[in-house]
């Protein structure tokens, strides 16, 4: 089962052998980051065997670390929690992620009760669904110690990631000086709330850090935190906003998740937790945090204000430009006794984010057959960092299947972002990178089987001419049937017969090989 809190979750990886302390004293400027770059590409922690569909880098993530001396704070850091599959499956309560894709399964397309009885049976479970909504609470640990007046960013142990995060003269100029070396929170779950509907949204949005009292939000046009601040900017509002760290380990993964618009990443975060997640009112301000939280800074956003945040080392290997960003005025800081601070650091994969992303990946397979049913598999392959490239697997049918496919995925909510799409028939492993690109090289005519289009694309993509839109790529690299332009008669593929392999496996012993 999930664990009920952050430091539950490290004493289980402590315990079992997943997790490193560090004794001596680091700097959280760089030194961190340095660290844990390297331990992220060591061999996994443990003796799990890597999952079929990545048996590559599934071999990687070292160990969790707590670096339990920082230089400038009391506080511990936790950092590469979630940097490997089995991290990713303990935060989840899983022995497989098939598990959870299996659940999703039957939430997104549920079998309909046909008879009485059926019906019946079916409102324990619908009773069920209604418990994972969040559940408020009026005293939470996240607020065994407060600080309003007194709420000084610089006390905790931001990091700052890599040499040019934040730096004066990197792009554009800066309209406030960081105070010292500029830090970014990079693992805390960013809440907000529909100033129109109420719906809670939780963003997992980078926030640098300014001054004792200031920080600057990164959410990018798409993003629902950033619809929410068009619409108190509108009513001439300011936004409430809650920067949560830590809490169930399931928290950090739900506020990742490529959710449909208006569901709620908590109420998701209680269905992967088996019930709701506990909620205490904010202090200063209007909105409901995860109770068993680490920290929990509050504030409110000025929709008349922009700050030039950035410049970032990000997830696609290169820093993300600066840009203007709205400004966050602190308001209260508040804390468990003993906190853990947990961050993370993005950059060239493999990273932390890489196995959170590869959660989803699988997880949330059953909900692209529901929206594209032609799917039967997919991969995101770890060069793509996540939006650059996407295998599909599709049992062919009818002519030009590929190119509807194509078009269906970048229809399909941040899929849209997929800067290329490699379709492939139903025999290719779409895990097995090089059996993709095999068909790549072998059934693709440049002319016939590639799409070009324009469209959105991801705010961090530097190679778009223009700001957040651009071309993507489609290749149909299935086997060519008539009705898709010119196809000459197609050679089959060379396979031994299932006879002649079984034959050779049972008298294997007799060669002496």
């Amino acid at each position: 089962m999930p664990f009920p809190d952050l430091q539950q979750f490290i004493g289980e990886l402590d315990a079992g052998g997943q997790l490193k302390r560090v004794r001596a004293t680091v700097d959280p400027a760089l030194e961190i980051s340095a660290i844990t770059d390297r331990v992220c590409k060591l061999p996994a922690a443990g003796n799990d065997p890597p999952p079929p569909t990545d048996p590559v880098h599934g071999t990687r993530g070292g160990h969790a670390l707590l670096f339990e001396s920082v230089a400038g704070s009391s506080i511990p850091v936790a950092i590469n929690l979630f940097g490997s599959y089995a991290r990713m499956r303990l935060a989840l309560g899983v022995t497989d992620f098939e598990e959870l894709a299996d659940r999703v399964q039957q939430l997104v397309k549920p079998e309909v009760p046909t008879t009485l009885l059926e019906k019946v049976k079916k409102i324990p479970q619908l009773a069920k669904l209604a418990g994972y909504g969040p559940k408020s609470v009026r005293n939470g640990r996240c607020q065994e110690i407060q600080h309003t007046d007194d709420a000084n960013l610089l006390s905790l142990p931001i990091i700052q990631c890599w040499p040019h995060d934040g730096e004066s003269g990197y792009g554009l100029k800066p309209t406030e000086e960081a105070a010292g070396t500029p830090r970014y929170i990079t693992l805390a779950g960013v809440y907000s709330k529909d100033p129109e509907t109420g719906i809670d949204n939780v963003g997992m949005y980078r926030v640098q850090v300014f001054s004792e009292k200031l920080a600057a939000v990164h959410w990018h046009m798409h993003h629902d935190g950033a619809r929410h601040f068009r619409k108190y900017k509108r009513r001439g509002e300011r936004m409430p906003l809650a920067v949560v760290l830590g809490g169930e380990p399931v928290l950090p993964y739900a506020a990742t998740c490529p959710l449909p618009p208006d569901v709620s990443e908590l109420l998701f975060a209680g269905f992967l937790n088996h019930g709701g997640i506990e909620r205490v009112p904010c202090k200063t301000i209007p909105l409901e945090v995860p109770a068993n939280a680490e920290i929990v800074i509050e504030g409110w956003v000025d929709t008349d204000r922009l700050l030039i945040e950035g410049p970032f080392g990000d997830h696609t290997g290169f820093y993300s430009l600066a840009d203007r960003y709205p400004a966050l005025n602190v308001t209260a800081i508040t804390h468990r006794e003993n906190p853990i601070y947990p961050t993370t650091i993005v950059g060239l994969p493999p990273q932390e984010d890489y196995y959170l992303g590869k959660a989803t990946e699988r997880i949330f397979l059953p909900l692209l057959k529901t929206l594209v049913p032609d799917v039967i598999d997919y991969h995101l392959p770890m060069f793509g960092a996540f939006h650059n490239c996407v295998f599909i697997k599709i049992r062919k049918e009818y002519p030009m299947q590929a190119r509807k496919v194509m078009s269906a995925i970048w229809g399909a909510g941040q899929m849209m972002f997929s800067k290329m799409i490699v379709i492939v028939d139903d025999h290719v492993n779409v895990h097995d990178e090089q059996d993709v690109l095999f068909r790549v090289g072998a059934n693709v005519d440049w002319r016939r089987d590639v799409a070009v289009v324009d469209g959105p694309c991801d705010i961090l993509d530097h190679a778009t001419p223009t700001y957040g839109t651009g071309a993507k790529i489609g290749i149909d690299a299935t086997r060519k049937i008539p009705g898709e332009g010119t196809v000459r008669d197609w050679p089959e593929e060379l396979t031994m017969t299932d006879a002649m392999i079984e034959r050779v496996r049972q008298r294997w012993a007799e060669y002496g090989l």
